[in-house]
C-alpha cells in the first residue's frame, strides 16, 4: 500500500537503459506472418479480423485514402496489442504516456491535412470559413476554426492516455483496497475482488475499442482531406 499510485506509468529502465524501444518493438512478435499454405486457427483468426477491420475502415475511402490502408492496419493493431500486453501484472503501456501518442497523432494529422491541401485546396480552405459568414463575424471564425484544426492531434492524444491511464489506476486502487479489505473482512474483500474482475474485464473492452476509436478518427481525418 505504500507503493507510489504512478509507479507503473515511470518509463522502466534496464543497467540504467531506458527499454521503451524493446517494449514497443514487442507486440510485432505477436502476429506471426503466415507462411504455410494451410494457417492455423490462431493466424486464421488474425487475418479475418484484419481484413474485416481494414474492410470496414476503407470502405467510405477513395483510391487515394486506400492506400493509407497497410497504415491504419498496422496502427490498429499496434495500438490494440500494446493496451492489452499493458494490462499485464508488472507490465509498462507505452499508451499511458503522452508523448507516445502526440508522437504517432502529430504525424499521421499532419499527413492527412498535407493531403488536403495539396489534392483539395478549395475544399481544405472552405472548411475555415463556413458559407453565409457575415462578414464581422470572418477573422473571428477563421481563428476558432483554425484552433479546431491545430487541437485534432492533441484530442487524439489526450483521450487515448487519459482512457488507458483512467483504468489502469482504478485497478491498481480497487486491487489495493481488495488486499487491504481481506484482514478486516473477507466478504467485503470478495465483493471488491468480484468488481475488480469486472473492471479487467471491462479494461480489455476499452483497450480494444480506445485503438479502434484512435484509428478511426485518422481514417475520418483523412477521409475528409482525400
Amino acid at each position: 500500500m505504500n507503493e507510489n499510485l504512478f509507479a507503473s506509468f515511470i518509463t522502466p529502465t534496464m543497467m540504467g537503459l531506458p527499454i521503451v524501444v524493446l517494449i514497443i518493438m514487442f507486440p510485432s512478435i505477436l502476429f506471426p506472418s503466415a507462411t504455410r499454405l494451410i494457417n492455423n486457427r490462431l493466424i486464421t483468426m488474425q487475418q479475418w479480423l484484419i481484413q474485416l477491420t481494414t474492410k470496414q475502415m476503407m470502405s467510405i475511402h477513395t483510391k487515394k485514402g486506400q492506400t493509407w490502408a497497410l497504415m491504419l492496419t498496422s496502427l490498429i493493431m499496434f495500438i490494440g496489442s500494446t493496451n492489452l500486453l499493458g494490462l499485464l501484472p508488472h507490465s509498462f503501456t507505452p499508451t499511458t504516456q503522452l508523448s507516445t501518442n502526440l508522437g504517432m497523432a502529430i504525424p499521421l494529422w499532419a499527413g492527412t491535412v498535407i493531403l488536403g491541401f495539396r489534392y483539395k485546396t478549395k475544399a481544405s480552405l472552405a472548411h475555415f470559413l463556413p458559407q453565409g459568414t457575415p462578414l464581422p463575424l470572418i477573422p473571428m471564425l477563421i481563428i476558432i476554426e483554425t484552433i479546431s484544426l491545430l487541437i485534432q492531434p492533441m484530442a487524439l492524444a489526450v483521450r487515448l492516455t487519459a482512457n488507458i491511464t483512467a483504468g489502469h489506476l482504478l485497478i491498481h486502487l480497487i486491487g489495493g483496497a481488495t488486499l487491504a479489505l481481506m484482514d478486516i473482512s473477507m466478504t467485503t474483500a470478495s465483493i471488491t475482488f468480484i468488481i475488480l474482475v469486472l473492471l479487467t474485464v471491462l479494461e480489455f473492452a476499452v483497450a480494444l475499442i480506445q485503438a479502434y476509436v484512435f484509428t478511426l478518427l485518422v481514417s475520418l481525418y483523412l477521409h475528409d482531406n482525400t
